[in-house]
């Protein structure tokens, strides 16, 4: 491992090309310049610098040395900020995974607030949908989830806290069929005519779909986005999340139809694990539990005042 005066020296001998010039840079004589060249050499056995040029320069196993020091360097200054930050209770990363029935604009200004504290730690951001997201938590694929749906599973050391309340609606294309049905629609008429749903993201189960009668024809989708775009399209009839088609049922884009089984809201959770709860984990967990925080992502973005 080279020393930060030696790195110094490499790097002011590669800029000016000159041991006199370099020295100076240094703010050092020549002759001691020169003497921890010839050092350099000496304990790497290698010649160093082309001293036969009227320019003085590296050679391939100085520029070579210069190089991978610096690479080093820069390894040990990173290494050594992980660790004063690990020291300091801030985690070296945080996984967040949250249920893709959120919208992830509305963590953006938080991700924002969260990069001011310049704490050093790695946010990463990945998204499950229904079962998927509680077996991310299980499986050691997040830190926190935010969003899940259903009842908290039995998982060790599990914390959770309530985020809100979503409401639905059950949305149809102007186009389809079931627009011209009088009344609240019927199992039997729901039954009928093909659901869009979005596909579960469990890897260690067939999953759920929330909505979707038993024998019922299905079109499983990506994500929310596209299981909405796919009933404006009138390839399918499903509830959608009120506050996300608000302004398309206003347009009259979709059209929201009654149901003799109306669908129950869901409760959104945020859920960790309390083995470990490092100071970036507790700086999430307190902005979740801010109303408004909470108001805008379970409720969209069209809510902010």
């Amino acid at each position: 491992m080279l020393s930060e005066e030696e790195l110094a020296l490499l790097d002011a001998i590669r800029e000016t090309g000159s041991l006199s010039r370099a020295a100076a840079r240094l703010g050092k004589a020549p002759s001691t310049v020169s003497h921890a060249a010839r050092q350099l050499e000496t304990r790497f056995d290698a010649l160093l610098f082309d001293r036969r040029r009227y320019r003085l320069q590296l050679t391939p196993a100085g520029h070579l040395l210069a190089e991978e020091a610096a690479r080093l360097m820069l390894d040990v200054s990173r290494m050594t900020q992980r660790v004063r930050q690990i020291a300091s209770g801030w985690e070296d990363r945080l996984w967040i995974v949250s249920d893709e029935i959120l919208e992830f604009d509305t963590l953006l200004p938080v991700i924002r607030a969260f990069d001011a504290l310049d704490s050093g730690v790695t946010l990463r951001f990945t998204h499950e949908v229904l079962s998927g997201t509680w077996e991310a938590l299980r499986d050691g694929r997040a830190d926190l989830i935010v969003g899940a749906t259903n009842e908290p599973p039995a998982i060790p050391g599990l914390r959770w806290f309530e985020l809100g309340v979503m409401e639905w609606v059950f949305a149809v294309s102007p186009r389809h069929p079931l627009v011209s049905v009088d009344g609240p629609l019927r199992r039997e008429q729901i039954l009928a005519h093909r659901a869009v749903v979005v596909a579960d993201s469990s890897r260690m189960s067939a999953g759920r779909a929330y909505g979707l009668l038993g024998g019922q024809a299905a079109l499983a989708v990506p994500n929310m986005r596209a299981k909405i775009l796919a009933q404006r399209q009138g390839l399918g009839i499903g509830w959608l999340p009120r506050h996300r088609v608000a302004s398309l049922m206003k347009s009259g884009e979709l059209i929201e139809k009654p149901t003799a089984d109306p669908r129950e809201p869901n409760t959104l959770y945020v859920a960790w694990r309390g083995d470990h709860e490092g100071r970036a984990l507790q700086w999430w967990l307190e902005q979740f539990r801010e109303p408004r925080l909470a108001r805008l992502l379970v409720e969209g973005l069209a809510v902010a005042p």
